[in-house]
């Protein structure tokens, strides 16, 4: 505990009770008194913020018995109640105790004895409680968005594997039919409608971070100030952007990519929740989290950080949608007006990235989102996995083994490719694979394999493949990208990879850059 006076809070009617306090309390110099005789002047004292303990008589003149104690804890729950009964009132200074207090005192001699110490040990053991129920609710809190972002990671996976199938075939019908049919429009909306679908599978992806990112060092203010024009579109004239940039910024590792999607879709959160106009500040600092600092703040770690803070004079919000703030598909927006997704990806980007964020806000005194990016020390630039762009249909005449559990996808790759030219052979799983390997007397050129499978990982395929053919080439495909991939295998630099959904020119142009 620091130096400065504890502040004491005197719920007292009774005169010579209140001056045996006072003189007791007189005598230790860091203790200090503030004297009511009523539980109302008692509540309208604690909203001045200004007690550390309080110490209350049950029987006042505007209430009595346990309504007096429930009435102070319901006002200021984090705030040590030390209840004083008379010499007759034990038991209800032990009913107090099941009830909140922290302690109860019985008037009378030993009084001088107990006074002081008593309180020091109240708020010695609420504020332990408090920190408690605090590393509790962050606890719960990191438990919930964890599996949240686990069951959205999975179903993104299933909804990529779909879209691979429905995009492909849909590109498949539009080759075959002749320019100016009706129905290849029809089928551009499909495509489209597919294309719209991946991009929300994206949005479920950063947020249960399973996405690929591609790191570098990055300087903060540099983007901060080269997204300023940008920001200022998507804010409008009625919005005011201020910038406040720590001139000596650290440097962070992260995705410019990613980290500019975080800014723009706090700032659009933040414009949405000033539809009247105001004022939206993006503040940049360098920081360094200490152990005390990191217990209040689940997912850091101690170190020096660069924080990023974007704060708006919006509507603000109240303690129940900022505790739900950051799950998917969770929205204060009208129907139609948002997916429920934009806070969602900057959580799972941050966390991705290392960092953490956090949020405060109250209604009608706006909002505040403050990230946290470990400060970069090595100046290294960190191994990308680069998801290829589909650029232009390619064909060819190598042998390619394709190995992918999912039925559909199997077959319209079996099916492009062999259109394509190439000699194609199939497998569901890894040993299955291997066994036509063992068979095939002929050269493979290519594995095309699926990373996260039943039985054997497509890692461990290629492992085993390549140890007795070394020449054979490698590409990995997935719904599951990022830490999912890693924990299959060690993946590095030289790692082919292509992220589903695609489409199968995407597929033929990414096969055709790894067999040249």
């Amino acid at each position: 505990m620091d130096s400065s006076p504890i502040h004491i809070l005197l719920v007292e009617d009774n005169p010579g009770d209140a001056r045996l306090v006072r003189e007791l309390v007189h005598e230790a110099p860091d203790l200090e008194i503030h004297h009511v005789q009523t539980l109302a002047d008692g509540l309208a004292y604690l909203d001045q913020g200004c007690s550390d303990v309080v110490l209350l008589d049950l029987g006042l003149p505007d209430s009595s018995g346990m309504d007096t104690l429930r009435s102070f804890i319901g006002s200021a729950p984090s705030l040590p109640v030390v209840v004083l009964t008379g010499q007759n009132d034990e038991e209800l200074g032990r009913l107090a105790l099941r009830e909140g207090a922290q302690d109860y005192l019985v008037k009378g001699m030993e009084l001088e004895q107990v006074l002081t110490r008593a309180v020091r040990y109240a708020i010695e053991r609420k504020h332990s409680q408090v920190q408690h129920d605090l590393l509790e609710e962050q606890l719960r809190a990191s438990q919930k968005m964890e599996a949240i972002g686990s069951l959205a990671g999975g179903v993104a996976h299933d909804f990529n594997n779909l879209l691979s199938v429905i995009l492909s075939y849909t590109g498949l019908a539009m080759d075959s039919l002749l320019e100016g049919d009706p129905l290849k429009d029809d089928l551009l909306e499909v495509q489209k409608a597919g294309e719209r679908a991946a991009g929300l599978t994206r949005q479920l992806l950063a947020f249960s971070r399973k996405q690929v990112l591609q790191p570098s060092v990055l300087d903060v203010n540099e983007i901060t100030s080269g997204l300023e024009k940008m920001l200022r579109r998507i804010l409008g004239e009625d919005v005011e952007l201020v910038q406040v940039l720590e001139p000596e910024l650290g440097r962070v590792m992260a995705d410019q990519g990613q980290l500019e999607q975080v800014l723009m879709n706090l700032v659009v959160n933040a414009r949405d929740a000033m539809p009247a106009g105001g004022r939206l500040t993006i503040e940049t600092s360098n920081i360094e989290v200490d152990g005390e600092y990191a217990s209040r703040h689940m997912g850091l770690k101690t170190g020096p950080y660069v924080q990023i803070a974007v704060s708006d004079s919006g509507c603000g919000m109240d303690e129940a949608v900022r505790a739900r703030i950051f799950e998917p598909f969770f929205t204060t927006k009208e129907k139609g007006k948002g997916t429920g997704l934009g806070l969602a990806m900057v959580y799972g980007i941050v966390q991705q990235s290392g960092g953490a964020i956090g949020v405060s806000s109250k209604p009608g005194h706006g909002t505040t989102f403050r990230i946290y990016l470990p400060r970069d020390v090595s100046g290294d630039a960190a191994p990308d996995l680069v998801p290829a762009s589909p650029t232009r249909k390619t064909t060819g005449t190598e042998t390619i083994l394709v190995v992918e559990d999912e039925d559909a996808l199997r077959k319209v790759i079996h099916r492009a490719l062999s259109g394509g030219g190439y000699n194609v052979m199939t497998a569901a799983e890894g040993e299955e694979a291997l066994r036509i390997c063992a068979r095939h007397a002929g050269e493979i050129h290519l594995l095309l394999t699926d990373v996260v499978m039943p039985k054997m990982s497509g890692r461990e395929l290629a492992h085993a493949l390549t140890a007795d053919r070394p020449t054979t080439r490698v590409l990995y495909m997935s719904g599951y990208t990022g830490n999912t991939i890693l924990h299959h295998g060690d993946f590095d630099a030289e790692t082919q990879f292509l992220a589903k959904p695609f489409t199968m020119a995407g597929l033929m142009s990414k096969i055709r850059a790894v067999l040249d």
